[in-house]
């Protein structure tokens, strides 16, 4: 377990943990790896992800935490897919020391021209801390979660769960789980007050049947700890989040789903005031939005929810750390995470440095401490939510787009511009070109050829029906990258034109 307590970082910011409220953010910064050059996934060995693609990176996610507090960042961030280090030292890393020795340069130089085996062989999050600390969000302990797994895994780890708080670290575990990273459980002391918070990534796979006995294994790892604790304590103050890879009514969402891991096992629900009784012990805060604003991911045109934030009775009443009503809400950062379409900014290796953020928006709730002693009242609250979950799916609403105003006409465009320079990626092209040879639909645009994708399987198979090679194709598609293919997605059956 890694755990800093930084000696004189608190000294240096006077008033920094008095009684006031602080942010809890949850983010998932899809595959922060370091610069080592070994790494699980294909797409990130050292051919396709180098030190310019990792800066990128690095700046993208300060860029998006710096969006809270005036600049100064949440007091407590509860990150996941921070890569489990493939070359860890014979000791934890000491962040403290890190940061002290790299206190004369910055993070840009650090992977230039400054770049060394010592910086090589630096972990993915003391990268970001440094990162953090050059742009002045400073005084963050960190504690990155164990690369360990039940005993009956199968899947290595690439990834771990880090948590980086201000307040000062009371006690730190990793508690191994099936097939997914290790749940991390942070104690952390506020004003005097312990809070519990429980960092989670779930085995992968929400709609998928036959991964759900996973994710129920990784709930009941969650809620034998969480029993535990409230047996000890009835009213403890507990947040809960991550990336469970489920949805917020996962039950009610897959009908075929038997017995789910959010819902069944952990005990996942929409009614506030419930939690005030012994039966329903956690409160999911995505139930504090209107059913039509629940979405933080996407996929096949789909808002998803595997982002989530759950609370404890603890948080309501007048003891300790409190939830603050109705604050919960998704980071949606127009012109930053967030693209044409108001979709999460996704990652793309396209170009020298590579560009985008991640494919989920984070989320956040406030908190704060209550000068009261008094576990058995709690705080009032406004439009209590009483739901069961059972709203229906959001679909991603591609019919507000105006895509002949957002759109790049390739036709405009000069003839020597390169579409894969990364200056494209992630825009809609109006594409006007030949269909090309191969198994899928392909379309052949200035010489080079494109994959051309499609969410919806019915249009995909349509599409690939009606277009003969060599016949011409006119569509808007949104240029990227997957798995290494350049390729243009097709969205809505809108996008084809005649």
């Amino acid at each position: 377990m890694r755990i800093l307590r930084p000696l004189g970082l608190l000294l240096l910011l006077p008033g920094l943990l008095a009684a006031r409220t602080f942010t809890v953010l949850v983010y998932n910064v899809e595959n922060l790896v370091d610069a080592d050059g070994k790494a699980v996934f294909d797409d990130y060995q050292p051919e396709r992800y180098g030190r310019p693609h990792l800066l990128t990176k690095l700046k993208n996610i300060s860029r998006v935490v710096a969006s809270f507090e005036g600049g100064k960042g949440p007091d407590v961030i509860l990150f996941q897919e921070i890569e489990a280090d493939q070359t860890p030292g014979a000791t934890p890393p000491d962040y403290a020391a890190i940061l002290q020795r790299y206190a004369g340069t910055n993070i840009g130089t650090m992977l230039g021209s400054g770049f060394t085996p010592e910086i090589a062989d630096l972990p993915a999050e003391a990268l970001l801390l440094k990162a953090f600390h050059d742009l002045g969000l400073t005084g963050y302990h960190v504690v990155a979660g164990e690369s360990v797994t039940a005993k009956e895994s199968t899947n290595p780890l690439a990834q771990t769960c880090v948590t980086f708080t201000r307040f000062p670290v009371r006690a730190a575990t990793s508690h191994p789980t099936l097939d997914a990273r290790a749940i991390l459980e942070v104690q952390v002391e506020v004003e005097g007050a312990t809070l519990y918070l429980f960092n989670n990534h779930w085995k992968s796979g929400a709609g998928d049947p036959k991964s759900e006995p996973t994710r129920v294994a990784n709930a009941r790892t969650l809620r034998e700890r969480l029993d535990a604790i409230l047996a000890a304590d009835p009213q403890a103050d507990i947040v809960i989040g991550g990336d469970f890879n489920s949805q917020y009514n996962q039950k009610q969402r897959y009908a075929a789903m038997k017995v789910t891991g959010m819902n069944d096992t952990l005990g996942s629900q929409g009614n506030e005031l419930a939690i005030r009784g012994k039966d329903r012990d956690l409160y999911n805060l995505w139930f504090e939005l209107p059913a039509s604003q629940r979405g933080s991911d996407t996929y096949r045109e789909e808002w998803g929810t595997l982002m989530q934030l759950l609370i404890t009775r603890g948080l309501y009443d007048l003891r300790g750390v409190q939830y603050v009503d109705n604050s919960f809400g998704v980071t949606r950062l127009r012109g930053v995470n967030m693209d044409y379409l108001g979709l999460p900014y996704r990652w793309t290796f396209a170009g020298p440095a590579g560009g985008g953020f991640s494919d989920h928006f984070p989320i956040y709730a406030k908190f704060k401490v209550v000068p009261d002693n008094q576990p058995d009242r709690y705080v009032a609250l406004q439009n209590a939510a009483q739901a069961d979950g059972s709203e229906t799916v959001n679909r991603v609403d591609l019919s507000k787009i105006d895509l002949a105003a957002v759109a790049v006409r390739l036709k405009d465009l000069p003839t020597d511009a390169n579409l894969r320079d990364g200056h494209y990626t992630g825009k809609v092209l109006l594409v006007d070109g030949e269909v090309g040879a191969g198994k899928g639909l392909t379309v052949r645009v200035r010489g080079d050829l494109y994959d051309v994708w499609c969410p919806d399987p019915a249009l995909r198979d349509r599409l690939r029906e009606s277009y003969e090679v060599g016949k011409r194709i006119r569509f808007y598609g949104e240029l990227g990258q997957y798995k290494g293919r350049w390729q243009f997605v097709i969205r809505d059956r809108s996008w084809i034109q005649k």
